[in-house]
């Protein structure tokens, strides 16, 4: 085998790629894309209709499928049953992403649903899993360790913190994310309005953030698709008006302008966060981030240098750290990324983890590998 590899990646069956819809899967997508595309490999995205990627991936294959979106598991009971809707995309990606792999070296899953998990002992080439969520459904955890216990190997998480929801034989490897820094000025500025960012849904906490803002006295800029707006009404009838400024979903370019003006990022999930891309995002802006310790955020923050982190749903703690963030050096958080979140050092761990996988699965070999 040569040093190129030929990849499928399969995206999120919730929303076109660059809509929105899919969240944080979409921007690691993305990244993992271009990281992939800059180490010479060739690639093959298959991704719902209307799905786009960036410029510098014109040499990437894009799969377009037609299909009704999956229900997320992040909004299901935790005895949710296995729902796949007429007509499911999930289905539908999986058939053509199965089909497009005939001759590829292995499919890179980053959607979190049960259908390819499943497939996972039973089809060629192997399918490798980059985990997006924690412990949010029964059926889900029950799958993922079934996996595990088949080939753990075939497994990748984002954060230790995500990977200890589930049982799994062997040390559980943790790739990160990765992110494109050109794409992310840094500011130095500090007086600017706070800032808090992802989908408005109940599991993110905005009315946390809100209400420290409220207390402060300050305007708190709002980026996120409103998922749930009788949600968002709600939150924002809890304070004093003209506290929340609603910025609607931005892309990344236009993100990152505005977010580089505020003095402090606000993460307040109510879940147990997988990564926090916003989180980065915001650090690479030069942006501290004052956040709740809980779930992946709790690995990305190094409290008292890149922001503070602040036990989960105390409100008056994170209020305080507000009023501390000022003593925060704006480089450090950007030098943090730099280090541990480029797309470069995210699409090498990708790379070596397939590469391992392939390797002990006898896919690749290793004699022509060294």
């Amino acid at each position: 085998m040569t040093d190129q590899l030929d990849l499928v990646l399969v995206n999120t069956p919730i929303g076109a790629l660059g809509s929105g819809r899919g969240g944080g899967v979409e921007l690691t997508l993305t990244s993992l894309t271009q990281g992939l595309v800059m180490r010479g490999h060739r690639l093959t995205v298959v991704a719902a209709r209307g799905s786009t990627l960036p410029a510098d991936c014109s040499d990437v294959t894009l799969v377009e499928v037609d299909g009704i979106d999956q229900p997320s598991w992040q909004h299901a009971a935790a005895d949710q049953a296995i729902v796949i809707p007429r007509q499911g995309l999930l289905p539908a990606l999986w058939e053509v992403a199965l089909n497009q792999a005939q001759t590829a070296d292995a499919v890179i899953n980053a959607g979190y649903d049960w259908l390819p998990l499943w497939l996972t002992p039973w089809v060629k080439p192997p399918v490798f899993h980059l985990i997006s969520m924690g412990d949010v459904s029964d059926v889900m955890r029950e799958t993922i360790e079934a996996v595990a216990g088949w080939d753990a190997r075939r497994l990748a998480f984002h954060t230790r913190r995500q990977a200890d929801d589930f049982r799994l034989p062997l040390p559980a490897t943790v790739v990160g994310n990765g992110f494109d820094l050109s794409r992310y000025t840094m500011s130095a500025g500090n007086d600017g309005p706070l800032g808090w960012a992802g989908r408005i849904a109940p599991e993110k906490g905005l009315e946390d953030a809100a209400a420290a803002a409220a207390a402060l006295g300050e305007r708190l800029l709002v980026w996120g698709l409103k998922e749930n707006a009788a949600y968002a009404d709600d939150v924002e009838s809890r304070v004093p008006p003209g506290t929340i400024n609603w910025r609607g979903f931005l892309p990344t370019a236009e993100l990152q302008k505005e977010l580089g003006t505020c003095r402090a990022l606000i993460n307040t999930p109510k879940w147990n966060e997988a990564y926090g891309n916003v989180v980065v995002e915001a650090l690479a802006c030069g942006v501290p981030v004052v956040a709740y310790d809980r779930g992946g955020p709790g690995e990305l923050i190094r409290s008292g240098e890149t922001g503070w982190l602040v036990p989960a749903d105390d409100v008056g703690a994170l209020t305080q750290a507000l009023r501390e963030v000022g003593s925060i050096q704006r480089t450090r958080c950007r030098e943090w990324v730099e280090r541990h979140a480029t797309r470069e050092v995210f699409s090498q761990r990708v790379e070596t983890w397939i590469r391992e996988g392939l390797t002990m699965d006898g896919s690749i070999n290793a004699e022509n590998d060294s």
